[in-house]
């Protein structure tokens, strides 16, 4: 693949760019590679991606029927799944739009049935039948009007059955819709099912702002919050909060980033300090000397599972059981878009390993050659560890997220194996 023109990395902004100029499938397997590489990370890059080369699947794509569409983006979310199988939010994003295809093609066949116009012509009595004679005449051509009064007949009588070697015939009830009409169909429906990709990508983008418009309930002046390296979504909340109330926030760092120079939060301190919170640093390896002074530990999600788990950055999943051992409430940020239909049995399935190299590197060569070191990038929290779910649509308990699922994915493609072999 030719490298993208300045020289620069790819990234989100650039794959968007390349999305019109591309064939259909150069930018499936341009997408594929960005997530192997991990140049494309994070649930809402990733989910935004995904949504957006979905949607030329379904604009550029051939297709005649739901079902050859249907087909297409399972192949093509199949693809994407496995190029990155820990981003959860890749194959929420295809489901949902599997299920916006199913719930369009639906109201679409639902309408064409039910459809009539006001002024149509009503139906025409039928033809008058001669009476049979004795002697046999040769049948005389059918006038036009004849003609018409003889194929209304057939295309309106429901009890005629084609015989099995007769050439099937156009029936006019929903179900066996005209050629012409199909085509028609086809062209509604891809206008239907683009424009709502579009507002799944639209509420993608505004989930960090429909959050932080809950801050307020949940934050109250004087409290003690506890966070870890805090995601966008986090910080945003926080500072939202801070803007209208007084409290004090522990920010647990990981002490092998510490000694950087650059401050990836110096925004974050300086927002909530300009409301007259304080933030205070502290090292995860001393946070339980901190416990018993937090109200409540805040944690932003990469995803959430059907059965309440949380998948968290590393580091996180050691606060929550700490929390939880000090009887502290435990509140997980997320938009809906994260909350995922699928529950892997074994919780090591969730977590992500990435290179020890921050942690240990060959210049310890007795170490590196004979001990084994595993770096845990994501973690799994088991859903007794939280208390509160907070997404774009409010506050939840557990119990409440299998509603939140029954709502925004369609029931056949809850269990669809997303993680089976993708067949070119």
């Amino acid at each position: 693949m030719a490298p993208p023109k300045g020289g620069f990395a790819p990234d989100l902004d650039k794959f968007l760019d390349t999305l019109k100029s591309r064939p259909v499938d150069a930018s499936v397997d341009f997408l594929i590679s960005l997530l192997k590489r991990r140049q494309i990370r994070g649930s809402e890059s990733c989910a935004i991606a995904t949504a957006r080369v979905l949607l030329q699947v379904v604009a550029k794509d051939k297709w005649i029927d739901v079902d050859q569409l249907i087909g297409r983006i399972q192949l093509v979310g199949r693809k994407l799944v496995a190029a990155q199988p820990h981003e959860l939010a890749i194959g929420n994003v295809v489901k949902r739009v599997l299920g916006l295809i199913r719930d369009e093609a639906s109201e679409d066949r639902n309408d064409t049935g039910n459809d009539s116009s006001p002024g149509a012509t009503p139906a025409l009595p039928p033809a008058i039948q001669p009476a049979p004679t004795e002697k046999a005449t040769r049948p005389q051509p059918l006038s036009s009007f004849a003609r018409t009064q003889s194929m209304f007949n057939i295309l309106s009588d429901a009890d005629v059955i084609p015989s099995p070697g007769s050439t099937p015939q156009l029936g006019s009830g929903s179900s066996t819709p005209q050629r012409y009409a199909q085509s028609t169909n086809v062209q509604a429906l891809k206008s239907e099912v683009i424009d709502g990709i579009e507002e799944i990508v639209d509420e993608i983008r505004q989930v960090d702002e429909q959050i932080q418009n809950y801050a307020d309930i949940h934050i109250h002046p004087g409290d003690y919050i506890m966070i870890h390296q805090p995601s966008r979504t986090v910080q945003r909340f926080l500072t939202r909060a801070a803007s209208k109330r007084k409290f004090t926030v522990f920010l647990v760092v990981d002490p092998s980033a510490a000694p950087t120079s650059d401050d990836p939060y110096a925004s974050f301190r300086k927002a909530v300090a300009s409301g007259g919170s304080t933030v205070v640093n502290i090292m995860n390896v001393g946070l339980m000397a901190y416990m018993s002074k937090v109200n409540k530990v805040i944690i932003g999600a990469r995803a959430i599972t059907s059965t309440g788990g949380v998948i968290v950055d590393s580091g996180a999943a050691a606060i929550a059981r700490a929390a939880q051992e000090q009887g502290r409430s435990v509140i997980v940020l997320g938009g809906v878009y994260k909350i995922s239909p699928d529950s892997r049995s074994h919780e090591e399935a969730f977590v992500e390993w990435g290179s020890p190299s921050k942690y240990v590197n060959f210049a310890d060569g007795t170490m590196v050659e004979k001990v084994r070191v595993r770096n845990a990038v994501a973690e799994f929290v088991p859903a007794e560890f939280v208390n509160t779910y907070i997404t774009n649509l409010g506050a939840h308990s557990k119990d409440h997220l299998h509603g939140i699922i029954a709502d925004h994915y369609n029931e056949e493609d809850v269990n669809f194996d997303l993680f089976g072999k993708a067949q070119r």
